[in-house]
């Protein structure tokens, strides 16, 4: 509402200038100061309406960026963890960081100048109308064609929007990983030169933005054309009406600047068309992954029955990027035994351990955690079952004991000292500077991949779930072995079930495991 009282009181303000400067050059200067005044007091109810509706338009944009966020997020945390597959990192970051704040952007800057820009406009036509309507029908006429070449420019300006977002999408998910594999280029001397990957990537991107200028460029000069058309179209006739003496010369150079009023908004709306058309790609790109449909889950969760922790019933799966995984998988894990998956890499002994917490549904067959099937129990109670160490571990910018006590929070300080202690990390705190209180960087790097690996063990045997599945828990820490079998050890005299994937180990005491995911 303010944005239209703003550009209507900014048009008729302009408008009463033609009336003014009759009356200053018929020297009527009672009448001159009444228009003076008139249009002082609608500059001033103008710039009332404008604060206000800036006010409202950064409130309601900062309301949207929020609801945006939350939104994404609480959806994120619905959908399978098998969806957070490759590529998926630098689409979600940059929805979430370019493309929440390009919508937020259009909602603050852009909606009350285009709003104001069509109103102002159309009092100035009514306006003219009223003053010529010969001149006043000229501008009635424009409209039509200033707004196909308005849509014109808002759509060569959206038009290479799409690959320029997906190059900035993949410029993202290779800067992360040229981030990610330092260790690695390091390792064998890529400390200097070229990352091709990363290289090929920015040069797309910049290909693709500098594709994305032309088109802005070539909607922006038709534009101008179209708008200084227009103008000059208005110029002519007003010139041939002076000719003819049907309007005088003065009350022709009001309304020829009337008419420059009438088609500055309307040029500024086709410069920010494209950025609307812009900002809707990028609405269009959160509802492709709002629309991604979560992990079908219970109302309620299943009772657990029977001795068996895990099972695995007649399980065929096969990723949608590559071919079947496991075929007719049938095994049985009781409870209070401590397991092992031995086989070569790649035979599915990492899918096995993501099936069971869910990341993937099978394609045939049933996963049952505690004598459920793991699609009849919700996410929560799944995950209260489990205690997960993974290949890769992920620590967060947090002290060394904040990290651990994520297992648990309510854990008592002797609770987390004594799980570090049996999963070896005692030893890396007496080294730290701080100690406990030590910060281990993001994603943990102030500390080494074995060292990361025992506070990850000690974050899962502190969470006490009744299955602990590490996933090479050990493939970082060979020296920790020992350490890392004792933590076994001590979750399984607590009744707890621990399953271990490694080609190397075996089960308790000392023997290979018969049951080998194919």
């Amino acid at each position: 509402m303010w944005a239209v009282l703003y550009g209507v009181m900014q048009g008729l303000a302009v408008a009463l200038l033609v009336p003014a400067v009759q009356a200053l050059f018929d020297q009527n200067w009672g009448s001159f100061v009444r228009w003076l005044a008139a249009m002082a007091v609608c500059a001033v109810i103008s710039s009332i309406a404008h604060y206000l509706q800036a006010m409202k338009g950064f409130e309601s944009a900062l309301t949207l960026l929020r609801t945006m966020h939350l939104r994404l997020g609480d959806h994120l945390v619905t959908l399978p963890l098998g969806w957070f597959g490759a590529g998926r990192l630098g689409q979600v970051s940059q929805v979430a960081s370019k493309g929440t704040i390009s919508v937020m952007g259009a909602a603050a800057h852009l909606m009350t100048p285009i709003i104001s820009g069509i109103a102002s406009p159309a009092t100035i036509v009514v306006c003219m109308l009223f003053f010529d309507w010969r001149l006043g029908l000229a501008l009635v006429i424009s409209v039509p064609i200033l707004f196909a070449a308005a849509r014109f420019a808002s759509t060569m300006t959206a038009k290479a929007d799409d690959r320029a977002h997906a190059a900035a999408v993949e410029s993202n998910n290779r800067v992360l990983e040229y981030a990610r594999c330092q260790p690695v280029l390091r390792a064998f001397g890529r400390t200097h030169g070229v990352y091709e990957p990363l290289d090929d990537a920015i040069e797309a991107q910049h290909t693709a933005g500098r594709s994305q200028l032309w088109f802005v460029v070539i909607g922006s000069v038709v534009n101008g054309i179209a708008l200084q058309f227009v103008f000059s179209a208005v110029i002519i006739l007003g010139a041939f009406l002076a000719l003819g003496g049907d309007i005088d010369p003065v009350t022709l150079i009001a309304l020829l600047g009337l008419t420059a009023r009438f088609i500055q908004p309307l040029g500024e709306i086709g410069e920010f068309g494209g950025a609307i058309r812009m900002a809707r790609n990028e609405i269009r790109r959160m509802s492709e992954i709002l629309e991604v449909e979560p992990m079908v889950e219970p109302d309620t969760s299943g009772t657990a029955t029977g001795e068996t922790a895990v099972q695995f019933d007649a399980v065929d799966f096969g990723y949608a990027d590559g071919g079947q995984v496991l075929r007719n998988i049938s095994f049985d894990v009781p409870r209070k035994s401590l397991t092992a998956l031995v086989g070569p890499s790649g035979s599915g002994k990492t899918t096995v351990t993501r099936l069971i917490s869910r990341f993937y549904d099978v394609d045939s067959g049933v996963v049952r955690v505690g004598g459920v099937d793991v699609r009849d129990l919700t996410s929560a109670d799944l995950m209260s079952q489990l205690s997960l160490v993974f290949q890769d571990v992920y620590l967060f910018d947090d002290t060394l004991i904040a990290n651990i006590r994520l297992g648990r929070p309510e854990a008592t300080d002797e609770e987390v000292f004594d799980v570090a202690r049996i999963a070896g990390v005692a030893e890396i705190v007496e080294r730290l500077p701080r100690g406990w209180d030590t910060r281990v960087g993001e994603a943990g790097t102030a500390l080494s991949g074995g060292e990361r690996q025992r506070v990850s063990i000690a974050r899962a045997l502190l969470k006490r779930a009744p299955v602990v599945l590490l996933d090479e828990a050990t493939a970082r820490a060979r020296s920790r072995e020992r350490g890392t079998r004792a933590a076994c050890d001590a979750r399984t005299r607590q009744g707890k079930h621990t399953a271990r994937d490694r080609s190397q180990t075996v089960d308790r005491r000392g023997r290979r495991s018969d049951h080998r995911a194919r």
